[in-house]
């Protein structure tokens, strides 16, 4: 599966992005969907993954409250609705997929990448 995502921007701190995250092939809904995230020295980090139907989601405590993952699955679509930004926020957003449910928060069980979306949230 190819993934392209797309929606970051330059934001002030309270505000809102909504991230997208579009796939191709015809096997998106048999992919859990995740967003990962990584600041300018720092590793890449999970943010939030979803199952296959949209049933089970999962959020970093970071952000728990704040961001909602979501997907269509008639779209080929994830979206990651960000609210209440805060300047640590600021990073490269990634998509990514997998197909078996386990470690749902480790990067390196993710086999499909997007190529990533700058959010920056000014203070």
């Amino acid at each position: 599966v190819q993934l392209q995502a797309s929606g970051g921007g330059l934001v002030q701190a309270g505000g809102s992005l909504r991230l997208s995250c579009a796939a191709s092939g015809r096997t998106f809904s048999s992919y859990i969907m995740a967003w990962f995230r990584q600041a300018p020295g720092k590793e890449r980090e999970f943010v939030a993954a979803i199952t296959w139907s949209g049933s089970t989601t999962y959020y970093a405590d970071s952000v728990k409250g704040r961001f909602t993952i979501s997907r269509d699955n008639a779209k080929n679509t994830v979206y990651l609705q960000m609210n209440s930004l805060k300047p640590e926020d600021t990073a490269v957003y990634y998509c990514a997929a997998k197909s078996a449910a386990s470690y749902i928060r480790d990067s390196e069980r993710y086999g499909y990448w997007g190529q990533g979306t700058q959010v920056t949230v000014s203070s």
